[in-house]
């Protein structure tokens, strides 16, 4: 199936959230000094992922905004990325490599939303696998996942709480998969037209 970002109108509910959601984003992974942080309340903010303990923003900062994103209970043999033996910056170097374009997030539906003490939305996070993964050589197609965020938010609409839910195992078994062969260059006579 096709997929198509979602323009959302300027002003309107879902691209406040998505606005909110992306400066979020973008503040958890490249911004190291919390005060340069706008789109959190850093006195109260804290994290979870899946249903975990909620982390501090001094805890996600010292781990890494990609650790904490992929932090399991999974026993350490069984996990295609182990966030618990990757520092900060050799977590960072692996996505950066993985997806040399970005790895975009955005909005696609909004459940509840500001001025509301709670945001609640589903999200999309997406790239191009263009570059290796964790010894995995790249496949060039899309990786992508859905989920679904709450977002607690105070009366400046900074975040205090982020609870983020989505499907672990399919997203980074993606890594792992190459996208199929086109009927081109399928062997069978019939996928390729052949008479």
């Amino acid at each position: 199936m096709a997929w198509v970002h979602q323009e959302w109108a300027e002003g309107s509910v879902e691209e406040k959230v998505q606005r909110l959601l992306k400066t979020w984003e973008m503040e958890m992974v490249h911004k190291v000094r919390p005060e340069d942080q706008k789109s959190v309340n850093l006195k109260n903010y804290s994290a979870s992922t899946n249903g975990l303990k909620p982390l501090t923003r001094e805890e996600v900062m010292a781990m890494g905004g990609y650790n904490a994103f992929l932090a399991t209970t999974l026993p350490p043999e069984h996990r295609i990325y182990d966030p618990e033996a990757e520092s900060v910056e050799s977590a960072t170097s692996t996505f950066l490599t993985a997806f040399p374009r970005g790895f975009a997030i955005e909005v696609l539906d909004v459940y509840s939303g500001p001025p509301a003490p709670r945001i609640a939305f589903k999200f999309r996070h997406w790239g191009y696998m263009e570059g290796p993964f964790k010894g995995h050589p790249p496949h060039g197609g899309r990786v992508e996942f859905f989920g679904v965020c709450v977002f607690h938010v105070d009366e400046d609409i900074k975040v205090e709480k982020a609870e983020f839910f989505y499907e672990r195992g399919n997203f980074l078994a993606s890594f792992l998969t190459a996208p199929a062969a086109s009927a081109s260059a399928s062997g069978c006579p019939v996928m390729r037209g052949a008479d």
